[in-house]
């Protein structure tokens, strides 16, 4: 039983899948934390994160994990680091190469399949491309203005900043050629704006119950 969770920046995947998956007994696993872990190694290596073939060969020649809900770069924890500024600045850049993704999507379908395909699973892409035939797809958004300002109370950063950097990420998401961010087919889309943290949890939940009590 796979249960996707997709969104933009600062819709609340990350907080929201990582609770209602532990609540429900099920494994989480953020993407996300992949494609940051590969842009940190692209900025290591000394690569172009706007060269396809560099990022690439880097990402090839990486091992990534994740367990527990931390990240590991060639065995390293790297679950700070990979939120840097400089990460976050070249993530989108390295993230946007079909060759990275699709090394990224075996990856990732690996890491399901040892968890024996039961787990909730967040990103940009997941049920609309890693994996299409989820048991249940769910689709977190929010207001641009709302999203902006969540992260900015999440870094202590200027809003108006944030703001400008979340739309720069969002139009490369939303148009880049390989796995762009949408909404897939099938998902129940919930828009968290003028909800609480615990109202979307619940959402979530009562999503998940029914396909737990099949066995997905």
């Amino acid at each position: 039983m796979v249960v996707t969770v997709d969104g933009p920046s600062g819709a609340g995947k990350s907080t929201v899948s990582k609770k209602a998956a532990r609540l429900a007994g099920l494994p989480h696993l953020d993407t996300g934390a992949f494609y940051r872990a590969a842009a940190l190694a692209v900025l290591r290596a000394g690569a172009d994160p706007g060269d396809a073939a560099q990022a690439e060969r880097v990402v090839a020649d990486s091992a990534f994990e994740q367990a527990d809900g931390v990240m590991y770069l060639n065995g390293e924890d790297v679950s700070v680091e990979t939120r840097s500024d400089p990460v976050t600045r070249a993530v989108s850049q390295v993230s946007a190469h079909p060759g990275v993704r699709r090394l990224m999507v075996e990856i990732q379908r690996a890491w399901a399949d040892r968890h024996g395909r039961r787990a909730v699973v967040e990103g940009r892409d997941i049920g609309s491309v890693v994996f299409p035939g989820a048991a249940l797809k769910i689709y977190l958004d929010a207001s641009a203005e709302e999203r902006a300002r969540r992260r900015a109370l999440d870094d202590g950063a200027d809003p108006r900043a944030v703001l400008a950097d979340q739309a720069r990420r969002d139009r490369l998401d939303s148009t880049r050629r390989a796995s762009p961010l949408t909404v897939p087919e099938g998902a129940v889309v919930i828009d968290t704006s003028d909800l609480t943290f615990d109202e979307v949890v619940a959402e979530v939940l009562n999503l998940i119950k029914p396909h737990h009590r099949r066995g997905g």
